[in-house]
């Protein structure tokens, strides 16, 4: 147990996936009340989150879909725009929600939980790539706009992480995913959730104030993505 977030109120979305559990269980230990929101972000469901919520000082941007691989061929429209509502148009509106409040205070954190895949390149994940990239942009260009009123808002371009969603333990002990992981990640192992949750703290923190609009790889150093 410590103290890094204490008296911080942090809204987490899509808490029960991905990083999200991670996530709570640090801050939760480090002395910040969590708001675990679990909802599909729709703009009613965004406008009651934001309400029950209060103040918020931190918003951790969380979201994860599953998204088969698909050659570019073969993509649907339907799969295309499925691909964009479970991962970008939910970070805008949350995103857009809890601004308002933060500006209105001059201070506030927005750490999104995005990929590393469009960094890398995603060979027949072009839907999935082409989400997370403009969840990165996005999360640029709104870090370099808030910057002057100071809120921090940045990006956590994460891959080989263990998670339940993508990377869960039986995956990952299977032997060929494991050469895959010694071929493309130099550091030679997977992540740790809480390796995330941590960087994601520091980001959420007041020791992080200098930082703005950035995306930060957070992959081993791996130079292929699988999502």
């Amino acid at each position: 147990m410590g103290d890094r977030l204490g008296g911080k109120r942090v809204l987490v979305t899509s808490a029960a996936k991905y990083m999200g559990p991670a996530v709570v269980e640090l801050f939760r230990n480090e002395g910040a009340t969590v708001l675990a929101s679990e909802e599909k972000l729709d703009q009613s469901a965004v406008d009651r989150v934001v309400s029950e919520a209060g103040e918020v000082d931190v918003l951790i941007a969380n979201f994860a879909v599953q998204s088969p691989l698909t050659a570019v061929q073969e993509l649907t429209d339907e799969g295309w725009h499925a691909t964009f509502d479970a991962l970008v148009h939910p970070l805008m509106r949350i995103v857009r929600g809890v601004v308002p409040q933060m500006l209105a205070r001059k201070r506030g954190k927005i750490v999104a939980i995005t990929s590393s895949a469009p960094l890398t390149g995603f060979p027949n994940g072009s839907a999935y790539a082409s989400a997370r990239a403009a969840q990165n942009t996005f999360i640029r260009s709104v870090g370099l706009e808030l910057a002057p009123n100071n809120i921090q808002a940045n990006a956590i371009a994460q891959g080989y992480i263990k998670s339940r969603t993508y990377f869960p333990d039986w995956y990952i002990e299977k032997e060929e995913f494991k050469r895959l992981v010694e071929r493309n990640v130099p550091a030679m192992r997977m992540g740790e959730a809480w390796e995330t949750a941590e960087l994601a703290l520091f980001l959420a923190s007041e020791n992080s104030n200098f930082m703005v609009g950035q995306i930060l790889p957070f992959a081993g150093g791996a130079t292929t993505s699988t999502g």
